[in-house]
Order: structure tokens, then C-alpha cells, then sequence
């Protein structure tokens, strides 16, 4: 949608108008036949057509371009009254400034800027306006600190409002507390979860270590019974050794005794006890 062409100051060039709106190119752009469009003009039209709306050559939106510079600049120094003309700015300047003027026209219409005021005001009146606006707010004279509206000054009540403030103050306290009772609860379910899976983990633990205990205590058991016997064996066979030298003594010195005439009486008696010792047993354990 271009700038309205009774808004200009002098001529203006056939050329700067766009081809589909009829008034002065706004934001241009050109198609490759070199027809100019404002850019809004151009989009809708593609939207339902193919083709140039002047010689109906197709044409695609990736085809468009920005305007040649030469008609960019003689755009750009046309003269037109700001907008705000009806309202009383007698301002006429170039079309390349014309957007930074009317931000900052003092005969711009502009809204109120208290929350819930509908008024569109001059912004040459807005101070003004703002000074007697029924929706402007202040602090509260008595001190409760509620910030009221002019029209609200008849209505306010100290009390009413710090009690209703105390209420919602009341209900918000009281509905973080539950959720961080709620939180509290959670966790410690989770806690408690995770303490009964780690005592039930440490009691197969224990029970594991009774039971090896237990396997150890036996095969210990077993090797004290063996090492017993073996020591008890080892007595035996120390105590059959002993009664050995002894024997053996005694065989050396009854052969010293005997003489020729007697040697074999002699030796008879001795056999006859060491053939007595052989016939004991003599086994030995060993582990």
C-alpha cells in the first residue's frame, strides 16, 4: 500500500507510482520487466497470480528486486505533507525523512499510557492529559501503600484492601507450604525406597559372609581334627622309636656279654623280643 498521492508537493513522475495500488511506491520493489510494486502490493497479488499485472509476463517473488538507485534517489527527494496535516503540522519535507519526522510529529495520535484508558491524544497534549486522566494512579495518602486510581479515590478502604492483601499473601503462603510439604514427602519416599533396597542388598551380604563363615569354621574344624591325629601319631611313632634305641641298646650289650659257649642261647632271647615289637602296628597319618 503506497503513500497517498494527494499528499505530495508538485508533480510526481508516472514512473514512482506502483502498478497495482496507483500511489507513490512504498518500500518498492521490481520485477524483471521493470514494472515497480510497493512490496505489500506485489506479495498479495502473487498470492492468486502468476504474472506482471501490467504486461503479464511471469513473474515469481524470488525475481524481485530493489528499485534501480537512480529511481530510488529521485523517490527518495519527492516533497509531501506528514500525515498529520488534518490534526494541524503544517511540516513538508522529503519522503527519505518523512518516517523520522512523523515518530517524533507532535500532532501524532498516540494512546494514553495508563493501563486501561481508551483515549487517542495528541502527543503535543498527552501531559496534559495525563494530569487529569481518570485512570493515572498514585500512592495512597494514609500510608497503606496501595497504589490507587484516580477514579478508585471515593472507593478505597485502607483495611478492606491490606486485608485482602493479607488473604492472598495467606493463601499463597499456605500453598507454597504444601507444595514443599509435597516435595518433602516425596523425596523422603524416595529415600526411604532406596534405604529399604540398600538393606535388603546388605542383608543378602550378611547372610552370604554367614554362610562362608560358616564353610570356614568347618574346614577348620576338619584340619584341627586332622593336625590331632597327625600330632597323636607322631607321639606313637616318637614312642615306638624310643622303645627301639632301647631295644637296640639292650641287643649291643647283651652281645657283649655273651661269650662263645653261649652266643647262641643268648641270642634267642633278644629275638624273641624284637620279633614281640614288630607285631605292633606302626601307621602314620600324614596330612
Amino acid at each position: 500500500m503506497g503513500y497517498d498521492i494527494e499528499r505530495f508537493v508538485g508533480y510526481v513522475n508516472e514512473g514512482l507510482l506502483c502498478s497495482i495500488c496507483r500511489d507513490v511506491l512504498e518500500d518498492p520493489l521490481q520485477a524483471p520487466c521493470e514494472h515497480a510494486f510497493c512490496t505489500a502490493c506485489i506479495h498479495g497479488w502473487l498470492v492468486h497470480h502468476s504474472n506482471c499485472p501490467e504486461d503479464r509476463q511471469v513473474i515469481d517473488v524470488s525475481l524481485l528486486r530493489p528499485l534501480y538507485r537512480y529511481m530510488k534517489n529521485d523517490l527518495n527527494r519527492l516533497q509531501l505533507h506528514c500525515r498529520n496535516r488534518e490534526y494541524g503540522c503544517e511540516m513538508v519535507c522529503s519522503l527519505e525523512s518523512i518516517d523520522r519526522h512523523e515518530r517524533e510529529c507532535e500532532y501524532s495520535q498516540i494512546p494514553c499510557s495508563n493501563a486501561g484508558c481508551t483515549v487517542q491524544i495528541e502527543r503535543r497534549n498527552l501531559d496534559g492529559h495525563l494530569a487529569v486522566c481518570e485512570y493515572r494512579s498514585r500512592e495512597c495518602p494514609n500510608g497503606c501503600g496501595y497504589t490507587i486510581l484516580r477514579a478508585e479515590d471515593t472507593q478505597h478502604n485502607c483495611v478492606a484492601e491490606l486485608r485482602t492483601e493479607l488473604e492472598l499473601l495467606r493463601s499463597e503462603m499456605i500453598c507454597r507450604v504444601e507444595e514443599a510439604k509435597h516435595e518433602m514427602e516425596s523425596r523422603l519416599d524416595s529415600q526411604r525406597r532406596h534405604m529399604v533396597q540398600k538393606e535388603s542388598i546388605l542383608q543378602n551380604e550378611i547372610e552370604e559372609l554367614k554362610s562362608q563363615m560358616s564353610r570356614m569354621m568347618s574346614d577348620v574344624r576338619s584340619l584341627m581334627a586332622a593336625e590331632r591325629q597327625h600330632r597323636q601319631e607322631l607321639e606313637q611313632a616318637e614312642l615306638e622309636k624310643r622303645e627301639l634305641m632301647e631295644l637296640l641298646k639292650g641287643l649291643q650289650k647283651d652281645c657283649r656279654l655273651t661269650t662263645t659257649e653261649g652266643s647262641r642261647k643268648s641270642n634267642f632271647r633278644p629275638l624273641t623280643r624284637l620279633e614281640s615289637v614288630k607285631r605292633k602296628p606302626r601307621e602314620v597319618t600324614v596330612i
